[in-house]
């Protein structure tokens, strides 16, 4: 084998030229391939790497179009090191090919299938000159604009039968080593969630994928509310390596409460207690985006692209995520993962739940209102400041994929946990409290940026998702024009929190309680008040009436007591997905 250097040659959709040269060096090879560099120019195979969740394929390819893809050619076997061994480095190389080179993972190579050569036939080039060509092709990740993934694929060709099957051999034991993708999954598609496109959008981007990668799958399409839930309370979900849940934020979170409820019961965890500390569940959850806003896919991936997140989930992505649980009177309301808001944003949700039959616009139609009646509510937050982390809500550092901040504050988060758990200090009893008071439009909760097409940099721009805190966001009372002003920074790149109106705090739990209104005015004027908000006598312009009470916007659903204790539990769920990548280079289609 070590006489035997050879050009590959691969050719790859879009017209781009791909050559691979391997020198297979002994029986060495398959244990000491850990990376395999494709290049076009007069370069030789680098083989290094710690392991396969590392390695890297690398593909060099010219933009040009492929009339001389074919060409084979010999090479001499470089010299060996000092030692006797193989030195195995780069050859010289133009500016052009490191241009146009693509370095791709073992990681985010999707499967290598063998490739039938029979009766293709070629218009240029010279494969038609191997007596008896072998081919393999190798299907992968093709990173694209937005941070959007695409499927791709390269097949290479070779004369020599025992090199081939080398290539195969060496790839796919590379592959077996990544233990963390998933085999079998069970997925819950919600047909009526968005747009009613979920169950369309599954069987034409998501399982042809799954079926390339090997992927077996279950399949429940959901018949009414809490079917995904239920299911996962009943079903044996040992036997599944992840959930993937086909919809909107609104299908993930019944699929959330569904994992995290079954996770407490089986390990004997009461969820009606707040002070509980609840147990991670060991399967991942994969988000098939198909709703209307897709809060949850977007703030995790940076796209609501379905393919995308159908290729995370086959590479065996995971990102740890917090969970805020909601109580009231020792009694679990909800879990929450994205926003949890009273005022504004829970007299929306309440007023759109009216209007179901209007379809999606319900939701413009209910915001516009809302903003007009422009109603206050008086009451008392208290909270815990989130002294554990490391970064703070006005920082203008984003969580993205790796994240320090998550991994430092979780760190900081065990060892004030630890010394909590001995009596040493920082016990909750004696950590310091803060209390405000007053008149306020919304209060807001996010676990996370809460980013979506509409308003890119989210709700609180600079929260983390698993450095176990939440932004409490409070906009005190002030005149419509004002509060228009703030609304309007949620969809630029301003300081959303740059106004004397409203203040932020990173906290790990925090309580509120609503102030009861004065008995209502029985009086004609009374009523024409509570139905015209914005248009009462005494306050024709900047109208900001005190109402009773508001309701809660937990994720998309209304809880109707405004009196609640919330507390954040650190990374206790996981995702299929990997964080928001910095600046992800494209891949030219050529």
């Amino acid at each position: 084998m070590a006489g035997l250097p050879t050009w590959l040659s691969g050719k790859e959709s879009g017209c781009q030229c791909q050559r691979l040269r391997f020198n297979p060096w002994s029986g060495k090879i398959a244990q000491a391939t850990e990376q395999l560099r494709m290049c076009t120019t007069a370069a030789e195979p680098v083989l290094r790497g710690a392991g396969a969740a590392t390695a890297e394929l690398t593909l060099c390819g010219s933009r040009s179009p492929c009339s001389a893809a074919g060409e084979a050619s010999a090479l001499r076997d470089p010299p060996p090191a000092a030692g006797g061994k193989p030195l195995l480095q780069q050859g010289p190389s133009t500016a052009r090919d490191q241009i146009n080179a693509c370095t791709v993972p073992i990681s985010e190579i999707i499967t290598v299938e063998e490739t039938d050569v029979n009766g293709k036939q070629y218009s240029s080039g010279k494969w038609q000159k191997m007596e008896k060509p072998y081919a393999f092709t190798v299907h992968r990740v093709r990173r694209a604009r937005r941070h959007r993934w695409r499927w791709a694929q390269v097949t290479f060709w070779c004369p020599e039968e025992q090199l081939y099957h080398l290539w195969l051999q060496t790839l796919r034991e590379l592959l077996e080593t990544l233990t963390s993708r998933p085999k079998h999954l069970l997925v819950f598609i919600n047909p009526l969630g968005g747009r009613g496109q979920g169950k369309r959008i599954y069987e034409k981007k998501v399982a042809p994928l799954f079926t390339l990668a090997s992927i077996t799958t279950e399949i429940i399409v959901t018949e009414r509310a809490n079917h995904a839930k239920e299911s996962l309370y009943e079903l044996n979900i040992d036997k599944y390596d992840g959930i993937v849940c086909v919809g909107g934020d609104g299908m993930f979170s019944e699929v959330l409460h569904g994992l995290v409820g079954r996770t407490q019961r089986d390990a004997g965890v009461d969820q009606n207690q707040p002070r509980a500390t609840l147990v991670p569940s060991p399967l991942r959850i994969g988000i098939i985006p198909a709703g209307s806003t897709d809060c949850v896919c977007y703030s995790t991936v940076g796209t609501n692209d379905a393919e995308t997140s159908a290729l995370h989930i086959i590479v065996g992505d995971s990102l740890s995520m917090d969970v805020s649980a909601v109580h009231h009177d020792s009694t679990l309301l909800r879990y929450s993962v994205s926003l949890l808001g009273y005022g504004f944003y829970g007299d929306i949700i309440k007023d759109s739940e009216r209007k179901r039959w209007m379809g999606l616009i319900r939701y413009d139609f209910s915001g516009l209102k809302t903003f007009f009646s422009h109603h206050c509510y008086e009451g008392t937050v208290s909270f815990l400041p989130a002294q554990h982390t490391v970064g703070s809500p006005r920082d203008r550092k984003p969580c993205r994929a790796g994240c320090p901040v998550c991994r430092q504050s979780r760190q900081q988060l065990e060892e004030e946990q630890k010394r909590s758990l001995y009596g040493l200090d920082g016990t909750e009893e004696v950590e310091e409290w803060k209390v405000l008071c007053g008149q306020f439009l919304a209060i807001n909760a996010t676990n996370m940026s809460c980013a979506c097409p509409r308003s890119p940099q989210g709700l609180s721009p600079a929260a983390h998702l698993g450095d176990g805190s939440s932004d409490l966001i409070l906009i005190r009372k002030c005149s419509r024009f004002n509060f228009l002003r703030f609304l309007v920074r949620h969809t630029n790149q301003g300081d959303q929190f740059d106004f004397t109106f409203v203040e932020v705090y990173r906290v790990k739990k925090f309580q509120f309680v609503s102030k009861p209104a004065e008995e209502e005015d029985s009086s004609v004027l009374g009523r024409g008040k509570k139905r015209l908000g914005p248009l009462c006598s005494e306050h024709p312009t900047s109208c900001c009436c005190r109402s009773s009470r508001s309701s809660w916007n937990c994720d998309g659903e209304v809880l109707s007591s405004p009196a609640i204790e919330v507390r954040v539990h650190c990374q206790l769920v996981r995702l299929f997905a990997r964080g928001i990548e910095e600046s992800p280079k494209q891949e030219s289609r050529g």
